[in-house]
């Protein structure tokens, strides 16, 4: 609440303007400054800035509600309440989609669709709410260039052919969607940090980030005690200003992250403590002396960024053509699995696939297993064509 802009906390448009030309744009810059700071910045007597204080601290209070006024609220307009994602099975699992007003993470290993569910929940956010849509526009950050426009279109074209039937109609749903390139922390979060006079003015109802983990673990060696510190106070910043955003415009936020291993021989490390070259071959239970380790892959960036999201999903191989989708942490729905493939149209869910080998290990938010590529083709592929998993592997794997 603190990160709420001067403009929407009614004060004048004079006001505003001059306190800008001071660096002070925000509450929270506002209400860190003393009595006498604040007078000589407005100009104004000590009886009118303790008024001005009053103000600005009631809009950026919490405000109280009970939970009948929350329920009310959502049974009022229950399709601002969720995005859905058309995924009939989990949409109904998730009481109609993606929830508003939270963060919703997406986990996985690399080619499971973690950016073709992005691209997917793009193109139906700007669906007029008849259809399940928000009818808005939408905010991607791309930190892993990873985004493409044609592959965009394509879902847009082959999931919703009958409403996608012209060239205007896919251009004015390419138009809703704004992509920023982030390749930094930093411009990560000063992105963030700017987005809440962008949602106003664009109507935006869905923001994306694709994906937390890739600038994080560029930047930061999280063996180093000072980077560890630093890391999670950029993770704690950015997910604090994302909820905010996130409950103040009812609008939901997706997040993508990464896998690492984490390992349960010797001392007890931090479960993102192992670097991205080294997962694939950890979870195979190989170190790079040749010992055996054992060790499981997990969601990355931690056991603190695993509570900041309220709903995680992981996504992870079953065999070749099939995948398979968890729904691992919700407030309002149990752990459930889905099977899907990748098509044209994006995401499918194979409904009549039979899960009754699915184990459930841990209820620990940062530490439930993800099935890797390796693993789940062992059985399918001769032996020849899976990854070595001997120290040689790792030391190749680690100098590219």
């Amino acid at each position: 609440m603190a990160a709420k802009k001067l403009r929407r906390a009614r004060l004048s448009q004079e006001l505003c303007e001059r306190l800008s030309r001071h660096q002070i744009t925000t509450c929270q810059d506002f209400l860190c400054l003393s009595l006498l700071e604040l007078m000589k910045v407005t100009g104004q007597s000590y009886y009118d800035v303790q008024k001005l204080l009053c103000r600005v601290s009631r809009a950026c209070a919490p405000k109280m509600q009970t939970a009948y006024e929350m329920k009310l609220r959502k049974s009022v307009n229950p399709s601002s309440a969720f995005l859905s994602t058309t995924l009939h099975s989990l949409d109904k699992v998730l009481h109609g989609g993606v929830p508003c007003g939270s963060l919703t993470e997406v986990t996985s290993p690399p080619g499971c669709g973690k950016t073709q569910f992005c691209i997917m929940v793009s193109v139906l956010a700007t669906l007029p709410v008849s259809m399940g849509g928000l009818d808005g526009a939408v905010i991607y950050v791309d930190t892993e260039s990873a985004f493409s426009a044609e592959r965009l279109i394509e879902i847009a074209g082959n999931r919703l052919p009958t409403y996608f039937d012209s060239d205007e109609k896919l251009f004015c749903m390419t138009r809703s969607i704004h992509l920023y390139r982030e390749l930094t922390c930093g411009s990560v979060l000063k992105r963030i940090m700017s987005l809440e006079e962008e949602i106003i003015s664009k109507k935006v109802k869905l923001i994306i980030i694709d994906s937390v983990a890739s600038v994080v673990r560029k930047e930061f060696d999280a063996k180093l005690q000072g980077n560890l510190a630093e890391r999670s106070n950029f993770l704690a910043r950015g997910a604090s200003v994302l909820k905010y955003l996130a409950e103040e415009f009812s609008i939901p936020v997706i997040l993508t992250n990464q896998i690492t291993t984490s390992l349960s021989n010797g001392p007890a490390i931090q479960a993102d403590l192992v670097s991205p070259a080294d997962d694939l071959s950890l979870s195979e239970g190989a170190s790079g002396s040749g010992k055996r380790e054992s060790g499981c892959v997990t969601a990355a960036l931690g056991n603190t960024w695993s509570h900041s999201v309220n709903t995680r999903l992981i996504l992870q191989y079953h065999d070749l053509p099939t995948r398979q989708l968890l729904v691992a942490k919700s407030p309002v729905a149990p752990f459930s699995a889905f099977f899907y493939t990748i098509e044209k149209s994006g995401l499918v869910l194979q409904d009549g696939k039979d899960q009754t080998n699915l184990t459930w290990e841990g209820t620990n938010p940062a530490l439930q297993t993800i099935r890797v590529r390796n693993t789940a083709l062992k059985d399918t592929l001769p032996d020849a064509a899976l990854p070595n998993t001997t120290g040689e592997t790792l030391s190749n794997t680690s100098n590219p």
